[in-house]
């Protein structure tokens, strides 16, 4: 059987689409993490986010009981000093999704005291 020059234009365009399937099989859906695992958002878990990676898209779930506790997307400087500047995003559903913009985000309680007894996390999103 000849093979024609329709054949190669085939092949080429079928290999074309091979190679962009391929190279797009990577991507993966976002991620959802529950902030603090079953302890949930609570005193001392500022140290939660370490060893795992965060990209752009990926989802915190941030559970805990209203009356007592609030969540707060704060900057860098609201982080480093448990307050709440001006522009700060409060929370207060006890069940906040929260979904990560790409660089440092930051979150803290604003209840009084809490953020100093280490509720507060720090997350970069790749």
């Amino acid at each position: 059987m000849a093979v024609g020059r329709g054949s190669a234009v085939i092949l080429g365009v079928a290999a074309m689409v091979l190679m962009v399937v391929v190279s797009h099989g990577g991507v993966a859906e976002a991620a959802t993490y529950t902030v603090g695992d079953d302890g949930g958002w609570s005193f001392f878990v500022s140290g939660w986010p370490q060893g795992k990676r965060f990209v752009a898209g990926d989802v915190l779930v941030f559970n805990y009981n209203p009356s007592f506790h609030n969540l707060v997307k704060v900057n860098g400087a609201g982080y480093n000093e448990c307050t709440t500047p001006s522009g700060s995003k409060f929370y207060r559903s006890g069940k906040d999704q929260i979904k990560l913009a790409k660089g440092q985000n930051y979150f803290i309680c604003s209840i009084p005291g809490h953020c100093l007894a280490e509720m507060k996390i720090s997350v970069n999103a790749e």
